[in-house]
């Protein structure tokens, strides 16, 4: 389990007003109505960012985080998984995953996302970026390799075996935000990782924040915070860096 049932993503120091927030339902290219939650803020500044939960799909804990990136200004949704298996819904503690999550495939979790940008892009017409976390975060990282045209894609403690079949196909510049103390995925896996991307000559950005266990962007790890504040500046850093190398 990525998060407890209760834990939320940090609060914003200063934010924003969101126009409009709830669920939805998208279709992706192969006919598939699946579910996702978006976030309009107020006062949008250009960018388009489509969130990949963990194995839990639309849980609170996502529809939380995209209310906050809406208070920052971004165009937001956060895409389900089992549109295929379980139909759309949204997922609380009692969702059975586990028998479908074997079940998901990268190229579908592709389609979904196009579906969402595409939704998104109705608001703005700037630039899409992904932001994944654990099994999400390896499925971020795999659109960089994809045609969906993202402009940058981000990984919480991401999951590299996701992504490791499609170093080569890697075009967008990638943000790895990794756990020093993740019990999901090895240092030395990371490391690999991140040489097989040297090896390919790929654009990424590599912090690991030393001691902090899986799941540490969570506002109920208070000895985190400092971690959580600085993931959150690596974040916005990065996209507004890429952002402003798009042409107009």
């Amino acid at each position: 389990m990525c998060h407890s049932t209760d834990s939320r993503p940090p609060a914003l120091d200063n934010p924003g007003e969101v126009a409009e927030e709830g669920l939805l339902e998208l279709t992706s290219a192969d006919g598939t109505t699946f579910s996702a939650f978006r976030a309009i803020p107020a006062a949008p500044n250009g960018v388009n960012i489509v969130i990949l939960p963990d194995i839990r799909g639309t849980h609170p804990y996502y529809q939380a985080l995209a209310n906050r990136f809406a208070q920052a200004g971004y165009t937001v949704a956060a895409i389900d998984y089992y549109g295929r298996t379980a139909g759309p819904g949204l997922r609380d503690e009692n969702f059975e995953w586990k028998p479908l999550l074997p079940q998901v495939k990268s190229e579908e979790v592709a389609a979904d996302v196009a579906a969402a940008a595409e939704y998104l892009t109705q608001f703005n017409t700037g630039p899409v970026f992904t932001v994944g976390f654990c099994f999400g975060g390896g499925q971020s990282w795999r659109m960089s390799a994809t045609d969906l045209g993202v402009t940058g894609s981000i990984g919480f403690y991401g999951l590299p075996r996701l992504v490791e079949d499609v170093v080569d196909d890697i075009s967008a510049p990638l943000l790895l935000l990794l756990a020093g103390e993740d019990v999901a995925t090895s240092q030395d896996e990371f490391q690999a990782f991140a040489g097989k991307l040297d090896a390919a000559g790929k654009d990424y950005d590599l912090h690991v924040y030393e001691g902090a266990p899986h799941s540490f962007f969570d506002a109920t790890y208070d000895q985190w915070q400092e971690a959580c504040d600085d993931a959150w500046a690596r974040m916005v850093t990065f996209i507004e860096t890429h952002s402003a190398k798009v042409p107009a």
